[in-house]
């Protein structure tokens, strides 16, 4: 296949934002190495990590200038040494931790290359490898919820939310969704069971006043609701799973744990499960391509912009005035 040797890009150029993303023309188009894919990109995930890395929040991430952008889908159009699967020609979605997405070229690990799923367009795909993951691995794996708990969803109208939403309804959880008023409409579309407002003062009476001695499990991917994802949350065997901080950093205190909130606090990022646990992430993948096939993730609909507009959907993205999944197309 005919690749070509620029290519149109996002550039990130500093910690400073996406007001420093920069579109450019000839950004050079990346070679796989051992064991890599390149794909011709058709969609690219717009996700917290990105805002994360161009604010140089994000642990180890890429350092400016960088192609931005994590997540993308589309065809494998060359193989590095020793690449026996994708074959070229196959339609893939897969993660870049070190960025790459939010251009027409990116090189993904051909191991994690997850195959769009049979009459699925790519950017449907989008969300397979960073959303449902995440919501699989905070509340199955680690959160273990059952039929008959009481799950607290933060930021419930956000592509992790909104899977975290439908996989807690599959496993007969009562859903408690936490979202802004103008978004309640689209999160009880999903299935909650009560929706109450992640802005609101009295946030943590609000869900104590559903839950009576508190929820079974939390997903936090706030930040700065974590003090009320505490308070709501049942004493000893409730437990606070913790994927995020997009609305800001929290703190709590051996004191606190002990004297205040007798709750199991676990933090969760889907990379380093990745890299310190390798069966484990395997299970997670499994899961959800497994759910995929049960008709419980189906094809997703993603907000699309183009790429020169990707500063502008990182912004809102921020702004966290934006519902469900959003894609760049070169």
């Amino acid at each position: 296949m005919s690749v070509p040797p620029t290519m149109r890009a996002l550039r990130q150029t500093s910690h400073h934002g996406p007001d420093d993303l920069h579109l450019v023309t000839e950004a050079p188009v990346p070679r796989p190495g051992p064991g890599e894919v390149l794909i011709r990109v058709a969609a690219a995930g717009v996700n917290v990590v990105d805002l994360q890395q161009a604010r140089g929040t994000f642990a180890h991430g890429p350092q400016p200038p960088y192609v931005a952008g994590i997540e993308g889908a589309g065809e494998v159009v060359a193989a590095g040494d020793g690449v026996v699967e994708p074959p070229l020609g196959a339609h893939v979605v897969g993660v870049g931790i070190g960025g790459g997405a939010f251009a027409e070229y990116m090189v993904l690990p051909a191991a994690g290359a997850l195959p769009v799923p049979a009459g699925w367009t790519d950017a449907q795909a989008l969300g397979l490898v960073v959303n449902w993951p995440t919501a699989v691995a905070a509340l199955e794996t680690l959160g273990h919820v059952r039929a008959g708990q009481t799950v607290l969803v933060h930021a419930a109208a956000g592509a992790t939310g909104q899977a975290a939403v439908t996989l807690a309804e599959h496993h007969g959880a009562t859903v408690i969704a936490a979202a802004a008023r103008a978004k309640h409409d689209v999160v009880r579309a999903l299935g909650a069971d009560h929706v109450v407002d992640s802005h609101a003062a009295d946030l943590a009476d609000q869900v104590l006043r559903l839950a009576g001695d508190g929820v079974d499990l939390v997903l936090e991917s706030v930040g700065g609701t974590l003090e009320a994802s505490l308070a709501a949350t049942r004493r000893v065997t409730g437990r606070v799973v913790v994927v995020g901080v997009v609305g800001g950093d929290a703190s709590i205190s051996a004191w606190e744990l002990v004297y205040r909130h007798q709750v199991q606090v676990v933090g969760l990022n889907l990379g380093v499960l990745a890299q310190a646990a390798p069966p484990l992430f395997g299970e997670v993948v499994g899961r959800v391509l497994g759910l995929v096939r049960a008709g419980v993730v189906r094809p997703g609909a993603p907000g699309v912009h183009a790429l020169a507009d990707g500063r502008k959907a990182l912004t809102e993205l921020e702004a966290r005035a934006t519902v469900g999944k959003l894609a760049l197309v070169p």
